[in-house]
């Protein structure tokens, strides 16, 4: 057997040694790290959820759910009478910002319902009220027809002033009178005629005048049937008048409607006339055929009246019956 010889070695030959283990070294780690690759890479395709048939279509495979991790509230929708002034309060007593600008549910559109609410009663009434003629004019006339013209007018003139002697009255005013004279000459004679028109506002005075002239005149006077009418005031103080009833109608029904349930009748809230009326008044078909085309006084006065009709709406405050002090 042949000994090997040991003796010292060449600084070429340490060289070629230290290359050799650096390459040993460097091959091991490039080893471990491919060893981790393929590790991590069989742990992702063992929790793949999509993989590939024979024929390369796509099939599920479950996915295991991730562990369960504590989970932190970051928001929380309070009551409306929980909120602060600037925002709501989190779960951990953090101040978040105000959303009522961003969610416009988390409002109440709903108005507010009032404490003490206002009781009411609602009550309707309504009144019919007449009102006859206020004004009648009468008109008479008186003429002549002469040869002369003198004579004409002396005949007509006496005539007229025993007229309006008759209507120097206190009940009879003079802007209530009025005179109209014409005359004229028909062929070979002169004619003329005279016109008095009386306004009354007493029916009675009226009715004396007519009788004493067509007594005293007879046929020598024409006096018309008298008119009857009613003033602009007189209708709209008709008109007034209605409706004032209407409402006092309607607020003794709303006294006498808290009195029976014991309440008081509080401050009207609401006044309204819902309706109004007026028409003229008429006689039976049956009093017509009676007279045969010709009206009394009565029977005019009647014609002429004016009917008017008011409904009003009412809302009254009803207010607890206060208890008297002993």
């Amino acid at each position: 057997m042949q000994r090997k010889r040991h003796g010292k070695r060449s600084p070429a030959q340490g060289l070629q040694k230290r290359e050799r283990s650096s390459r040993h070294s460097l091959r091991d780690s490039e080893g471990s790290k491919d060893t981790r690759r393929q590790s991590i890479a069989s742990t992702f395709s063992s929790q793949d959820t999509v993989g590939r048939g024979c024929h390369g279509d796509l099939k599920s495979a479950p996915m295991p759910w991730p562990p369960a991790t504590l989970s932190r509230v970051f928001a929380e929708l309070a009551p409306l009478n929980e909120r602060g002034r600037d925002g709501f309060s989190g779960a951990a007593g953090e101040s978040l910002p105000n959303l009522s600008n961003h969610l416009p549910l988390c409002t109440s559109s709903a108005p507010a319902t009032p404490q003490n609410p206002t009781r009411e009663v609602h009550v309707s009434g309504s009144a019919e009220m007449s009102c006859g003629p206020d004004r009648a004019l009468v008109t008479m006339k008186v003429s002549s027809t002469k040869n002369s013209a003198a004579e004409a007018k002396n005949s007509v003139g006496r005539r007229l002033d025993y007229i309006t002697q008759n209507l120097q009255k206190p009940d009879i005013q003079a802007e209530n009178i009025t005179v109209t004279k014409d005359f004229s000459r028909i062929e070979n004679a002169y004619h003329m005629e005279a016109e008095v028109c009386i306004t009354f506002t007493e029916f009675g005075k009226m009715q004396d005048v007519c009788n004493l002239l067509v007594e005293k005149l007879d046929n020598s006077v024409i006096i018309s049937p008298p008119q009857f009418y009613h003033t602009s005031g007189a209708i709209e103080n008709l008109r007034r008048q209605v409706c004032l009833c209407a409402v006092g109608n309607a607020w003794r029904k709303a006294q006498e409607v808290c009195q029976l349930v014991g309440q008081s009748l509080g401050k009207p809230l609401l006044i309204k006339e819902e309706e109004t009326k007026e028409w003229e008044g008429q006689i039976d078909n049956q009093q017509l055929s009676d007279i045969a085309g010709s009206l009394s006084i009565q029977q005019k006065i009647q014609t002429s009246t004016i009917f008017a009709s008011s409904r009003v709406f009412l809302n009254f405050e009803v207010k607890k019956k206060e208890k008297k002090k002993k």
